[in-house]
C-alpha cells in the first residue's frame, strides 16, 4: 500500500508509524520492540500458511509492519523520520516502503521520476535563453499632431522596433561547451541580424571562450574569466569586426574585488573603434536591499548612476528606484518586479528623462524567456504621461489578476483538488481493504484475549466504532476486534495521535472530524464513552476523568 495519500485540499498525509506500533514519539527501544513482537504475532505469515489467501494478506501487512519497526528503531531513520517525516528517508525520489507498493505503482512512479530526470537534464544541458523586445511608439496619444487647417489628426501607436534574441548551449565535455545564439531586428524599417557560435572551455581557474559572429560583418573575439585570489577576479574580452569601411577593434578588461560580504568593486575598460570609456562601480546585493553605484569616463560619453532595489520577500516584490546624469541628459526610473507564479514575474518601469521624454517599460519573465514592450509615451516630461505611466500599470495588474489569474489558479487548484478526491476515493477503498483484512488477521488472537478478559472480568470491547463525530453507529466504521486485540493485562492505551493508522482501522472521511466511540465492560459493569480524533484515552484509567 501507499506510504502516504492527499487529504481533500491536496496536502499529504503521511502513514505514522508510531500510531501503527501504537507508542508515544518519546517511545524507548523496549516499549518498540514489545509493540514489534505483539503485532508479529497477528501478521506473521507463517502463523497463517492453512489459508492461503490470508498468507497474502498477512504478508502486505507484515511489510508495513517491518518498515515502520526498522525506521523506529534505527536512531539515525528514527531522527530523519521526526525531523521531516516518510520524505526524509526518500533516496532519488524513491521512498523507504518501496517494496509495499503494487507493480502498477512502482512503474507509474518509474515513469514520473525517469519523466522529470529527463526534463532537468535537458533543461541543463541547452540551458535555452530567450529575449522579445517590441518597442512601441505612442506619443500621438498625449501629444497629438495637427493639420495644417488645425484640425487633431487621430492619434496612432505604432510599432517602431523589434528585436529577438535566442541561444542555446551544446554540452561537447565536462569543460567544454559550445553556445549557438542568433538575434534578428528591425528598427523604422531597417533590419539586420546575427549569427554567433561561441566554444567555451573551462580551466581550473576560470574559463576561456572563442566567438565567431557573422551579422555587420564577420567577427572573432576571444573572452574569458580568471581567478586570482580568493577575493579578486579579472574578465577580458577582445575582438575584431570586419566592417566594408575597415576592421573595427574591440577590446574589454574588468577587474572585480570583493570588498565586504555582501560587497563587490568592479574596474572595467572598454573600447569599441573610436568609443572608449573607463568605469568604476560598486554592488551591494542582501536578501533585503541591493544598492549599485556606477561613474563611467568615455568618448563620447559621461556618466553617474545610481539605483536601489528593496526586496519585501513575504510579497515576492521587488521597488527599484534609480537615476543617471551624465553628458547625454539626465534620466530618473522607478518601478516593480512581482512574481506572480514558481517562474514567472511581470515588471514594470517609468523612465523619465531629458532629452527621451516619458516611457513605460513593461516586462514579462517566464523562465529563461524574457519580453519587453518599451512605450514611448511623450518626447517631453509631461504630468499626463508620467500620471498613466505610474497608474496604468497598477490598473492593468489588479484587473488582470483579478479577472485572469486569481480565476487561472482557482481552477488550476480546484483541478488538484478533484484528483486528489478521486486519487484518495481508490486510496481510501484499498484502505479499507487493508484495514478488513487486518481484523480478520486478528481473529484468533480477538478470541484469545477476549476470553482471557472474561475469565478475569476485565476489559471487554462490546462496540468500538470510528468516523464523522456526529453519525450513527452504522454509518461509522466498526472497529471493535482491533481495539480489543490492543487490549493488554484489563488496560487499554491510545496515545494523541490521528487513529485512522492504527492496526485494522482506516480513515472514512479523510478531512473531517472524527470520533472514537466506545462501548464496554469492565468489572462486569457497562460504560461508554467517546474521544476526538487526536485525543488520548486510557481504559478504565478514563473512567473516573468521565
Amino acid at each position: 500500500m501507499d506510504d502516504d495519500y492527499e487529504d481533500e485540499t491536496g496536502s499529504t498525509i503521511e502513514e505514522d508509524y508510531y500510531t501503527f506500533l501504537n507508542v508515544p514519539r518519546n517511545a524507548t527501544t523496549e516499549q518498540i520492540n514489545t509493540a514489534y513482537r505483539h503485532l508479529s504475532r497477528i501478521y506473521h505469515p507463517d502463523k497463517h500458511v492453512a489459508d492461503v489467501r490470508k498468507k497474502i494478506e498477512a504478508e502486505a501487512l507484515f511489510n508495513r509492519l517491518k518498515t515502520a519497526y526498522e525506521v523506529l528503531s534505527d536512531p539515525h531513520k528514527r531522527a530523519i523520520y521526526d525531523s521531516l517525516g516518510v520524505k526524509g528517508l526518500e533516496t532519488d525520489g524513491w521512498e523507504v516502503t518501496l517494496r509495499q507498493k503494487t507493480p502498477a505503482e512502482i512503474r507509474e512512479e518509474y515513469e514520473r521520476l525517469a519523466k522529470e530526470r529527463e526534463e532537468r537534464a535537458l533543461q541543463q544541458k541547452t540551458n535555452p535563453r530567450g529575449n522579445v523586445t517590441v518597442m512601441i511608439n505612442a506619443t500621438e496619444i498625449l501629444c497629438p499632431y495637427y493639420d495644417e487647417f488645425d484640425e487633431k489628426i487621430l492619434p496612432t501607436v505604432e510599432v517602431s522596433g523589434i528585436s529577438m534574441s535566442q541561444s542555446i548551449d551544446a554540452p561537447i565535455t565536462v569543460r567544454d561547451t559550445v553556445t549557438l545564439s542568433g538575434s534578428l531586428s528591425s528598427q523604422k524599417g531597417i533590419g539586420n541580424g546575427a549569427f554567433s557560435v561561441s566554444g567555451r572551455r573551462l580551466l581550473n581557474k576560470g574559463w576561456v571562450a572563442v566567438d565567431l559572429t557573422a551579422g555587420n560583418g564577420p567577427s572573432l573575439g576571444v573572452k574569458g574569466s580568471r581567478t586570482l585570489s580568493q577575493k579578486v577576479f579579472a574578465n577580458f574580452g577582445a575582438g575584431l569586426n570586419l566592417r566594408s569601411n575597415g576592421i573595427v577593434p574591440t577590446f574589454m578588461s574588468s577587474l572585480a574585488c570583493q570588498l565586504g560580504k555582501h560587497t563587490v568593486g568592479y574596474l572595467t575598460y572598454n573600447l569599441a573603434g573610436s568609443a572608449r570609456s573607463m568605469s568604476t562601480t560598486v554592488e551591494q546585493n542582501t536578501d533585503r536591499h541591493h544598492f549599485q553605484v556606477t561613474l563611467l569616463l568615455g568618448i563620447p560619453h559621461c556618466y553617474i548612476s545610481a539605483a536601489y532595489t528593496r526586496k519585501l520577500l513575504e510579497q515576492e516584490l521587488k521597488l527599484r528606484v534609480a537615476t543617471k546624469v551624465g553628458t547625454f541628459g539626465v534620466l530618473a526610473e522607478y518601478g516593480a518586479e512581482k512574481k506572480i507564479s514558481k517562474y514567472s514575474s511581470v515588471v514594470a518601469t517609468v523612465s523619465v528623462g531629458v532629452p527621451t521624454g516619458v516611457t513605460l517599460k513593461l516586462k514579462f519573465i517566464r523562465s529563461t524567456q524574457t519580453f519587453i514592450f518599451p512605450i514611448h509615451l511623450s518626447e517631453e516630461i509631461i504630468p499626463a504621461a508620467v500620471f498613466y505611466a505610474t497608474v496604468t500599470p497598477l490598473c492593468v495588474f489588479f484587473v488582470v489578476k483579478k479577472l485572469v489569474i486569481e480565476p487561472m489558479n482557482d481552477e488550476k487548484r480546484q483541478r488538484k483538488i478533484d484528483k486528489t478526491k478521486e486519487v484518495n476515493r481508490e486510496r481510501m477503498a484499498a484502505k479499507k481493504k487493508e484495514a478488513e483484512s487486518s481484523i480478520d488477521l486478528m481473529s484468533a488472537t480477538f478470541a484469545r484475549i477476549r476470553e482471557d478478559e472474561t475469565k478475569n472480568h476485565g476489559l471487554i470491547i462490546e462496540l468500538a466504532t470510528y468516523g464523522r463525530s456526529e453519525a450513527e453507529d452504522e454509518e461509522r466504521f466498526d472497529v471493535s476486534v482491533p481495539l480489543q486485540c490492543l487490549v493488554r493485562n484489563s488496560q487499554l492505551n491510545l496515545h494523541a495521535t490521528p487513529k485512522s493508522e492504527l492496526p485494522g482501522f482506516y480513515d472514512p472521511c479523510v478531512g473531517e472530524d472524527k470520533t472514537l466511540r466506545v462501548r464496554f465492560t469492565y468489572r462486569d459493569q457497562s460504560h461508554s464513552i467517546e474521544i476526538i480524533d487526536k485525543e488520548s484515552l486510557q481504559l478504565p484509567g478514563s473512567l473516573a476523568a468521565k
